[in-house]
């Protein structure tokens, strides 16, 4: 009898306590205790919501917040990258008057190399996020894509769609409010929560990160915790995610180095990252996967390889005794 361990995420099943909070005039955050978080922008004469969840029956939970603030059709859905328990809900909106969804080029990309394989292995993955998984009607594909930046005008309020460089993934997008200094950063910035680096570009991570610094946002929505409302926090949570991501990469180089077999260089990297981040939500969901991709850049492998169910479980059964 096989007493092979599952993925720790396939265990973690306990609902998770959402919030809903105003940060701004015009911004709302919808966080949920280590889960992904999505951002909603009221304008004048329309809503956006920037991640749409993972369904479209729980998206129906951030519709009802929305509707409790406003009326207004939501208009616009912004996809800050490419991953299904952020895009796959998006179906959910159309009903609400959603005309356009919107993601970067290399979103977009992402989608057409690797969204049919990257939807399977995370609803393997994630049974509690995939909830309503049957409401699912396939793939979520942009409407609008851009390349660098693009402004949508909400009435008066102007919100600044930007990609700034690569880090979780080749496309992130974060949402910028320019008037209020209030940012939606999608998983380019995290607290409190583990980063999942399994599509992500380390190398030029913490190049974007400081470009992010320097627009010197006073509230930020990260792509998982709890909103941050002041500068302090802000920098705090950008510092906390450089940490993570450099602390991964510099530990898996040491071990490609010193020639080790993906199983040590999992061991080499828990003695670097266990102390400082062991306890944070998500940590032993993330770890093997960020890993593995870790190791790959280190090795020289710059483009992410694709995760499938299949991999998934390949990696998983090379990394216990």
């Amino acid at each position: 009898m096989s007493t092979e361990k599952k993925f720790a995420s396939q265990a973690d099943l306990e609902e998770k306590k959402t919030t809903f909070i105003q940060l701004s005039d015009n911004a709302w955050a919808y966080t949920a205790e280590g889960d992904p978080n999505s951002g909603v922008i009221v304008g004048d004469d329309s809503v956006m919501v920037l991640d749409t969840t993972a369904t479209p029956a729980m998206a129906q939970a951030l519709i009802r917040h929305i509707r409790s603030i406003t009326d207004k059709p939501i208009k616009y859905v912004v996809l800050s990258h490419y991953h299904a328990v952020r895009v796959l809900g998006a179906s959910a909106y159309k009903a609400e008057g959603a005309e356009q969804v919107i993601a970067s080029r290399g979103t977009y990309e992402m989608i057409v190399e690797r969204g049919e394989q990257d939807m399977h292995s995370e609803i393997d993955r994630f049974p509690r996020l995939f909830a309503g998984v049957e409401t699912v009607p396939g793939l979520t594909w942009p409407t609008m894509v851009f390349d660098r930046e693009l402004s949508i005008y909400m009435g008066k309020l102007e919100v600044k769609l930007m990609h700034i460089g690569m880090g979780h993934t080749k496309g992130d997008t974060i949402a910028w409010i320019p008037s209020q200094k209030v940012c939606f950063s999608g998983d380019l910035v995290e607290y409190g929560a583990a980063a999942y680096t399994g599509d992500a570009q380390l190398e030029e991570w913490p190049a974007t990160l400081d470009l992010l610094r320097a627009m010197g946002a006073e509230k930020l929505v990260p792509g998982r915790g709890p909103a941050l409302l002041d500068p302090a926090q802000v920098n705090a949570a950008i510092d906390y995610t450089r940490d993570f991501v450099t602390t991964l990469l510099g530990a898996a180089r040491e071990a490609v180095a010193a020639g080790k077999s993906l199983k040590e260089a999992m061991a080499h990297v828990r003695s670097k990252m266990d102390p400082k981040f062991g306890h944070v939500f998500i940590y032993e969901h993330c770890l093997p996967f960020d890993v593995t991709r870790a190791v790959d850049e280190a090795s020289g492998i710059k483009h992410p390889r694709i995760w499938t169910a299949e991999r998934d479980q390949q990696m998983w059964h090379s990394l216990q005794e």
